[in-house]
């Protein structure tokens, strides 16, 4: 199960522009690129290279656990961003927890996360 419909980043025009414009946060298996939208929903993107794992099974293996825990903290992020997720070579070795915690820590530090 994806992301709700109305909060995914799909056209390549706009990664493009999130990575020329955005802001970057970087941790040790995710990095994340923050470009503000005001008046709109909150869209969230994944990128993953070919550099992190040869086979597709395990870069569709990590996108998954990447937008479950996106999923588990949308409420908690405020509207009007668009994110990047790009994934990080040291990924590989990831659980969802692992995830979850860089994510929120890096949402946390990029202050767009309720509450903090």
């Amino acid at each position: 199960m994806g992301l709700p419909k109305e909060h995914r980043l799909k056209h390549w025009r706009d990664f493009k522009t999130i990575y020329s414009q955005g802001k970057r946060f970087r941790g040790d298996a995710l990095a994340i690129i923050l470009l503000p939208q005001p008046a709109a929903p909150t869209k969230i993107g994944i990128s993953i290279s070919r550099k992190v794992s040869k086979k597709a099974v395990v870069r569709n293996l990590i996108k998954r656990r990447i937008r479950h825990a996106c999923r588990t903290l949308l409420p908690q992020i405020q509207p009007g961003w668009h994110i990047v997720i790009t994934v990080r070579y040291n990924a590989r070795e990831c659980e969802y927890e692992h995830f979850l915690q860089e994510l929120k820590r890096l949402l946390i530090q990029a202050e767009v996360f309720h509450g903090h």
